[in-house]
């Protein structure tokens, strides 16, 4: 079996990702970069989603000899110009501080009015082979971002992203529901021929 290293320590969109690919069937072990602790992180210093998830992938490939996969994915909300963006993670300042960014975003938003709150969930998906190989594809969820939180489900930005179409946020979504029309589902769903084209 072919393994596949998933280029991330979050345990949450590890196991987002392993429940889109397996629904895939690929028979791949997925890995997470988790398994190999002694392999410093990636500094994320590129200027664009796609170019942090191959800077990942590239050095998980590397470090492992092995195929490996990664995202940079974010909140772009119109109003601030695509702001948070590729600082979704520490836009208040402290990296995966999930409440701070959620609180200093709605602080930032408080006065905007409902017909200027719309947001896209924008994600870019890497494969990277240790031959220097590499494919990036893409996935987008819009939205229109609530006044306060709103559901225990998901992570991030979840609850306070409404997908167009619904009446819930992310976090109000069942996992399942969710994958069904992410950002991150599309983009690893859109990743799995390019998968099959390059590892068999």
């Amino acid at each position: 079996m072919t393994r596949l290293i998933l280029a991330t320590r979050n345990a949450g969109k590890i196991t987002e990702l392993r429940t889109i690919l397996a629904d895939a069937d690929l028979g791949y072990d997925l890995v997470g970069t988790d398994a190999y602790p002694d392999i410093p992180d990636v500094k994320e210093t590129g200027v664009t989603f796609a170019e942090n998830a191959l800077l990942k992938a590239h050095a998980m490939a590397a470090a492992t000899g092995l195929p490996a996969i990664a995202d940079d994915s974010g909140l772009a909300v119109d109003v601030l110009h695509g702001a948070p963006g590729i600082f979704s993670a520490r836009w208040s300042g402290t990296h995966g501080d999930d409440h701070a960014n959620l609180d200093l975003l709605l602080a930032q938003l408080a006065d905007i009015g409902p017909e200027h709150r719309a947001a896209h969930f924008a994600c870019a998906a890497a494969l990277a082979l240790p031959d220097g190989t590499e494919r990036v594809v893409f996935g987008t969820m819009p939205g229109t971002l609530r006044y306060a939180p709103v559901g225990r489900n998901g992570f991030g930005y979840d609850p306070i992203l409404q997908p167009d179409g619904y009446e819930v946020t992310c976090a109000e979504l069942s996992p399942a529901e969710k994958n069904a029309i992410s950002h991150r589902g599309k983009a690893f769903r859109e990743l799995v021929p390019v998968l099959r084209e390059l590892l068999g």
